[in-house]
């Protein structure tokens, strides 16, 4: 099978015209007859790595996924591209589940999902002898570790399965694995002679942030009033909560269901489907929601609770924006949330799976106490590195917290933890040594006689909570080391003595408790017309209803905004849309252009209309130059005309400003007239004149390299197409 073929099938299948990072390698490897573990994130295309070969494959791929809506969902979608796939699980009849058994047997399905705990049953085994198996796909792989953070035993004995298939090629996936987690894959599946692909854990369509917790279910109102339209999920550590908020949130206009593990399993899943129908905007879950769900459209992810660690918080943000727009992952913090965890923990028994939890626990609350990037203490997690200087996508980077010269309140801090262990011998935790700070005559103050310190009372100007929070602050900058012991002791560090010697200023940022701004601006959405969209969203819900799947089945809301901002015309500008495939063009395609007809005829103003050639007029110089030129230039061209300047263009046409200048130096080059110093300065202009002297190759790069970057690869484009037509003198 060649690379050609792989695209042309992606196109005509799915409608894409190119494959996302990784993607081509993982599939050329495993059609090659390899195993392979690939770790790619949330919303990268995981599931086309197995679905695409599945296609070109002459046999029946088994994929093993953990959950039952999410089989039901990805074969929903995978039918609805034109692919023969199916699934078998506790959902179907009897006899529902004997007639797709006997197809399986007859060879007429591409792929077939079932769970771990079915397919390792002896009696299903045996049947695999006759079934062509030709490939196996394991889904969220990491269940297979029992260091990830959903392990499921069943999922270990999966290896048994070439006894009754041959030598099949394995292709595990996940979203989220440590080191340590993809090791454990490998040794567990027995893949020793795979190849491994480990993509970027970064989400760069997220935004990151953590405010004081306040009032949560207020908080949670006020986040979800400013986007009425879009799909959020709200992590809550309780069962009762979830009720709770969900109950508030409906009180306050929304629609809003609950998901927990102790509802009644019909209500469970009646309340899922109407999440996923978009019937509900918001579902307020437990842990328990969420693993494999394939919804794309999920624009927020409010986490009303602190998660217990970075992975499950990753994995839990990582269900925001999967259709790669933008989304927002909002995290209420409260040390109140920690301390209550601290207690559940030391219920634990096992003293080493304490210690880990303790651990992970830390990390978490470091993560949403710290000062520096998010993307920096998510991805480090990982094994990572981070090195922009700004990742522009979290709360940190985008409104930075004021700096403040902390010196001496650091000085009354650390003098006070070492006067403390000087009298006594022993250690405190931090909330001693904020009472001996603030003046307190607690009974235990007293007992150890610690109002009889020179510190004591020295730092009755500020509250309690605020030498907690600086303590928590040194602790992160290593000042302080937190103990070991039951009690959250701390003693200063070697740093820490150094610094008091030296007298050497600290400069702190503002604590996470400090007041801030409660919404992030989004960038890298799809500009498009929002009353198209509206109504096109309206039209994928009636045709999802009445074939009872979930909107996004349809069309995701990219190639809705790509609809909405294109203005396709005809079959053709259909399947140019990402997204659009030959299977969903031939049953949402006349329903959809009709929409796009009605709309433009009745609510785009003139001027916005998409153009056909006959619309634009001819140039004076040269009557029939614009004849081939392109559709999306022609485009640009016409809103030129009417006097829209470049940054109006790409704010209407959702391009960059070099696509812009493209499209009109290939109008220029096409005999239309356009005044080049409306674009660029005579200073530019001299530049280019002389560092295109002499040069006639096609590539502009060397010349682009040769400016430095100073003027763009369009402005080069429109220099030189107008240079032809009227050599520069």
């Amino acid at each position: 099978m060649s690379l050609q073929s792989l695209t042309r099938c992606l196109k005509q299948t799915f409608g894409y015209d190119s494959f996302r990072p990784l993607q081509r390698e993982i599939m050329e490897a495993t059609l090659q007859g390899r195993d392979a573990l690939a770790v790619l994130p949330t919303g990268a295309g995981k599931s086309l790595c197995y679905q695409l070969p599945a296609l070109v494959r002459d046999g029946l791929t088994i994929v093993v996924s953990p959950l039952i809506a999410l089989m039901k969902d990805q074969v929903d979608q995978l039918q609805a591209s034109g692919v023969n796939a199916t699934f078998l699980n506790s959902t179907l009849e009897a006899t529902e589940a004997r007639n797709r058994l006997d197809r399986l047997g007859r060879g007429e399905f591409q792929m077939l999902y079932v769970a771990p705990e079915r397919l390792m049953l002896p009696d299903f085994l045996s049947r695999l002898k006759g079934w062509k198996v030709c490939a196996l796909a394991v889904d969220e792989a990491h269940c297979i570790s029992e260091w990830g953070h959903d392990f499921r035993p069943e999922y270990r004995r999966l290896r048994e399965v070439r006894q009754w298939t041959g030598n099949i090629p394995i292709l595990a996936l996940t979203a989220t694995a440590t080191e340590r987690v993809r090791e454990d894959i490998v040794k567990q599946l027995e893949l020793e002679n795979s190849v491994k692909f480990l993509a970027s854990f970064n989400r760069p369509n997220l935004k990151y942030q953590v405010i004081p917790k306040a009032g949560a279910a207020a908080q949670v109102c006020n986040f979800a009033s400013g986007r009425p339209e879009d799909s959020g999920i709200v992590y809550c550590q309780s069962r009762k909560t979830t009720e709770a908020l969900a109950a508030t949130l409906r009180a306050n206009g929304f629609s809003a269901v609950a998901y927990h593990a102790g509802l009644d399993p019909a209500d469970r899943e009646k309340n899922q489907d109407a999440f996923l129908r978009d019937e509900a905007k918001i579902v307020c879950a437990t842990v328990a929601f969420g693993m494999g769900i394939n919804k794309p459209n999920v624009r927020y992810v409010i986490h009303a609770d602190m998660p217990k660690n970075i992975e499950g918080y990753y994995q839990e943000t990582g269900r925001a924006g999967r259709d790669g727009l933008p989304a927002d992952c909002l995290l209420l913090f409260s040390r109140s949330d920690f301390m209550k965890y601290v207690r559940f923990l030391d219920d634990i028994p096992d003293e080493h799976a304490r210690k880990v939890a303790h651990q992970q626990l830390d990390q978490m609350t470091h993560f949403a106490e710290n000062d520096a990037c998010r993307r920096v203490g998510l991805l480090g997690y990982f094994g990572e590195t981070w090195t922009h200087e700004n990742c522009s996508g979290c709360d940190h980077c985008l409104e930075p917290r004021e700096k403040w010269d902390a010196t001496v309140d650091v000085q009354k801090l650390l003098s006070c933890v070492l006067r403390i262990r000087q009298a006594g011998n022993f250690n405190v935790g931090l909330n001693h040594v904020s009472e001996v700070l603030t003046g307190s005559m607690s009974e235990k103050i007293r007992r150890w006689k610690h109002e009889e310190l020179k510190i004591h009372g020295i730092g009755k100007d500020q509250p309690r909570p605020y030498w907690v929070d600086l303590g928590r602050q040194l602790l992160r900058y290593g000042l302080l080391v937190a103990g070991e012991d039951q009690f959250q002791t701390v003693t200063v560090s070697q740093q820490g003595i150094d610094l008091l010697k030296n007298r050497a200023t600290v400069m702190l940022s503002r604590s996470i408790m400090a007041p801030r701004s409660q919404s992030l601006a989004r960038t890298g959405d799809i500009p498009c017309d929002s009353g198209l969209f509206e109504r096109l969203r309206a039209l994928r819900k009636e045709l999802a209803d009445a074939r009872n799947v979930p909107p996004y089945v349809v069309f995701s809301d990219v190639t809705l905004r790509h609809f909405s901002r294109d203005y396709p015309r005809d079959d053709q500008a259909l399947l140019n849309i990402p997204g659009v495939g030959e299977k969903k063009r031939e049953d949402y395609g006349t329903a959809f252009l009709t929409a796009i007809r009605e709309w433009v005829k009745q609510s785009v103003p003139k001027e916005f209309e998409p153009l056909d050639s006959a619309n634009v007029q001819p140039s004076p110089r040269k009557p029939k130059a614009a004849n081939g030129l392109s559709d999306t230039a022609h485009e640009t061209l016409a809103l030129w005309k009417l006097g829209k300047t470049i940054a109006e263009i790409m704010a209407i046409r959702g391009f960059k400003d070099t696509t812009i200048e493209g499209h009109l130096a290939e109008a220029i080059a096409h005999g239309e007239f356009i005044e080049p110093r409306a674009i660029y300065s005579v200073a530019e202009e001299r530049e280019m004149q002389a560092a295109l002297a002499g040069y006639d190759e096609v590539s502009l790069k060397p010349v682009y390299e040769q400016l430095e970057g100073r003027i763009s690869y369009g402005k080069l484009k429109i220099y030189r197409a107008a240079a032809k037509l009227t050599p520069a003198t």
